[in-house]
């Protein structure tokens, strides 16, 4: 910039005062019936004097050109930018007064005709100028103050006016959800809200945020998961249930993680994984489609085809191929770990197939593809594969080596149910997630919950997979930063 902050938000004070003393609110007020720049763009802007469409529109200074008695300023609003004359003749004694005074950032509201200049530039030629708002401060130089990433995440506000894909995938993302939504609704499910406090952090292997209620002086957890509540209205007879909502889990931050994010959880009564296979896929299509209809869509230097259908590959098939052994085959097991120099002592062997799948097979799954037929032991929530008590009706979509959704056939015996819970919580310290267990869920399951199967996918990888985004705090309006 080339005068200090200080000095530039000084001059822009004065020009507020200067705004009061012309009888105007500084601070806008209502503006009805203007229309989307985008909607004025798309108007005929050839006609001549006297037969243009006539407009209203409202934005933010983003440029400021001429001198003398003709005045151009681009103003901007969230479908796009357009050119709009100012003439000292045409907009009056009061509204060239107030042309002196505006700022780039500042907010107007403008009426007149919609044309073209001598250059060719679409224009509005302004008969009545009203103001809407004052910046007070001055707006980074597009160019040069909006290139670092962390002063982009801090601002977001401006980031989003100064970037337009940036505002471009915060729209689509509202596109995708609000299909995610219509597509449920179409296949005739209900959408909830269950608690985001729960006084046991459950339905997940994860860390949660501890939180104290005065009133009731008892500790309480943001939750870590969507699944057991929504598993307690199945068995209230709610049969097709679903929630988007905000989950926390008190763990590290990277590319694909963040500690808020965004879940959808669904549970259809009288189904399983195969039926939680055919809905998934249904519902990634749609969205696609939705952002326009291209079945191939870039990730990074890469692409995606999701043309269905998408492949379905057993867990085990898959990592007898890539690492070599079978997932039975303790001994080479125990070998390929020690490749990899991770520690097999004390574990359980599944846990340590279930890291060299991570290490050795994820990368290699590009898909999307369906990764079904889990170790039973990692599955606490599944029910075992009929004649395969060691397997659990579990999948996983895999989209370039990114986990995107996890399903299941819901365990629904309350019996097996409370031993698995017993046999995951044994030995883990207080302070873990699940060092608790949730009673009142199996006593529900005990009142007879349906057989079905059960659906959780990530929404914010999803977007990023679908707006070619590398980074999920770029999917998330606000992500979490360290405090400056």
């Amino acid at each position: 910039m080339s005068e200090p902050t200080e000095s530039l938000e000084s001059s822009r004070s004065e020009k507020l005062g200067k705004i009061e003393e012309l009888g105007l609110d500084p601070w806008g007020q209502r503006f009805d019936d203007h229309q989307a720049i985008a909607a004025i763009r798309a108007l005929p802007d050839d006609k001549p004097d006297g037969q243009r469409p006539r407009v209203k529109a409202a934005g933010r200074i983003m440029q400021r050109r001429g001198q003398g008695k003709t005045v151009f300023i681009d103003i901007w609003d969230w479908t796009g930018r357009v050119q709009v004359n100012m003439g000292q003749r045409q907009v009056g004694e009061q509204g060239w007064a107030l042309t002196q005074l505006l700022d780039l950032g500042d907010l107007i509201g403008v009426e007149g005709a919609f044309g073209k200049t001598r250059m060719g530039e679409p224009t509005i030629f302004v008969e009545k100028l009203t103001f809407l708002g004052k910046s007070l401060l001055p707006h980074p130089d597009k160019w040069s103050g909006m290139q670092d990433i962390e002063f982009r995440l801090r601002h977001r506000y401006l980031d989003l006016i100064y970037n337009e894909d940036v505002l471009k995938r915060a729209r689509n993302r509202v596109k995708i959800i609000r299909r995610m939504r219509s597509y449920l609704e179409e296949k005739g499910f209900w959408e909830v809200d269950t608690p985001t406090l729960q006084a046991v952090a459950a339905g997940a292997a994860a860390r949660p945020f501890t939180t104290h209620h005065n009133a009731l002086d008892i500790d309480l957890y943001l939750r870590i998961a969507l699944e057991l509540p929504l598993k307690r209205l199945l068995v209230g007879g709610l049969e097709k249930v679903y929630e988007i909502g905000r989950v926390f889990r008190n763990e590290g931050i990277s590319n694909k993680h963040n500690p808020e994010f965004t879940m959808l959880e669904l549970y259809q009564a009288y189904a399983n994984y195969e039926t939680m296979m055919d809905l998934t896929e249904g519902l990634i299509v749609e969205c696609v489609k939705d952002l326009g209809g291209d079945m191939v869509l870039p990730f990074g230097d890469k692409t995606i085809e999701f043309t269905p259908p998408w492949k379905r590959q057993r867990y085990g098939d898959l990592f007898k191929e890539h690492v070599g052994v079978s997932i039975d085959a303790v001994d080479g097991i125990t070998k390929a770990a020690q490749t990899i120099c991770f520690p097999t002592q004390g574990k359980h062997p599944d846990v340590v197939v279930h890291h060299l799948f991570e290490e050795k097979v994820e990368e290699h799954l590009i898909g999307p593809v369906f990764v079904h037929d889990y170790p039973a032991s990692l599955c606490p929530l599944t029910k075992r594969k009929r004649g395969e008590p060691n397997i659990a009706e579990r999948f996983e979509l895999y989209i370039h080596g990114m986990e995107l959704a996890n399903a299941y056939t819901e365990l629904n015996d309350p019996v097996t149910q409370e031993a698995t819970f017993r046999q995951q919580l044994a030995g883990l310290p207080e302070e873990e997630s699940m060092a608790k267990m949730d009673e009142d869920f199996v006593r529900a399951l005990r009142h007879g919950m349906p057989p079905a199967g059960g659906l959780g996918m990530g929404v914010d990888r999803l977007i990023m997979l679908l707006t070619n985004t590398q980074s999920i705090r770029d999917v998330i309006l606000f992500p979490l930063l360290r405090p400056q």
